[in-house]
């Protein structure tokens, strides 16, 4: 809370630099950890792939991961398969609940951070309403269609520019750009989630899943997002919670759970950590 008064991950400390925004985190890293060797994940300004890469980018990060998660752990029947026990989404349920009171203590521990935390407290109050809204989560799903159907249709556009047996393409070219990092980490969330067979299961989608089981073989992607799913199924459950607030600072415990269940983008922050050692 002390690095980013809206009590969110990830943040960035390098320095004197203090940097809380997902994307210009990434943007940081790129810019200035370049080692020999390593391919740039952002084509120079003024390429032809520019462009593409910005606007998957921005697409796919705008999407709101976490009313998502938070609506698949509140309404479990809206998924098929997903890695969250069943048996844990009413302890989940409550555990979110009790985030507001922790928060509200918090505030009341630490009163040079006293507004930070009712500012935090409201907005999650209000993020959590909406979240458990069906009306509403119905209409993110929906949107969610229509981009999976535009990257559907680009990543048909790569098998085509690329016929040959055995040739490879990721989203935007022949190269794997940071707009992959950003489509990656979304089709592992909604994989966790259990909203996989609806987005790209049984054939519906079969570039997206045909990428998807080529972008979990990377050894990148095996090193940093291939246990993820048992993190974020610990991070979820209250016992873990409550570690987590013993081991670590007060203002972490309270932020852990819903700062791991929000946006995509820090898994894509995970990903590209090993250029830089990261205070969150």
């Amino acid at each position: 809370m002390r690095l980013n008064p809206t009590g969110e991950v990830p943040v960035l400390a390098h320095g004197d630099i203090v940097i809380c925004d997902p994307t210009q985190i990434m943007d940081y890293l790129e810019q200035n950890f370049r080692d020999e060797g390593i391919p740039k994940l952002i084509p120079e300004e003024g390429s032809m792939y520019y462009p593409r890469v910005q606007h998957y980018r921005e697409l796919l990060d705008s999407l709101q991961m976490d009313a998502y998660t938070h609506g698949c752990i509140l309404h479990p029947e809206i998924t098929v398969d997903s890695h969250i026990p069943a048996y844990a989404s009413s302890r989940i349920r409550t555990q979110i609940g009790n985030t507001e009171s922790e928060l509200k203590k918090l505030a009341e521990e630490n009163p040079e951070l006293k507004d930070a935390y009712i500012a935090k407290q409201r907005r999650l109050k209000h993020k959590l309403f909406d979240h458990d809204n069906m009306k509403y989560l119905k209409k993110l799903l929906d949107e969610l269609e229509n981009v999976m159907d535009q990257v559907e249709t680009e990543l048909q556009r790569r098998v085509e520019e690329t016929p040959e047996e055995g040739s490879q393409a990721w989203l935007c070219g022949d190269f794997f750009s940071m707009a992959d990092v950003s489509l990656a980490v979304t089709l592992h969330r909604l994989k966790f989630l259990g909203l996989s067979r609806r987005y790209w299961g049984n054939g519906s989608r079969v570039n997206v899943e045909t990428y998807y089981e080529r972008v979990m073989e990377r050894p990148a992607f095996r090193r940093v997002l291939g246990h993820v799913n048992n993190i974020l199924i610990s991070a979820v459950l209250p016992v873990a919670f409550r570690l987590a607030r013993q081991k670590a600072p007060s203002f972490i415990g309270t932020s852990l759970l819903v700062g791991i269940l929000g946006g995509a983008t820090y898994l894509a922050f995970l990903y590209l950590r090993r250029r830089l050692t990261v205070t969150c």
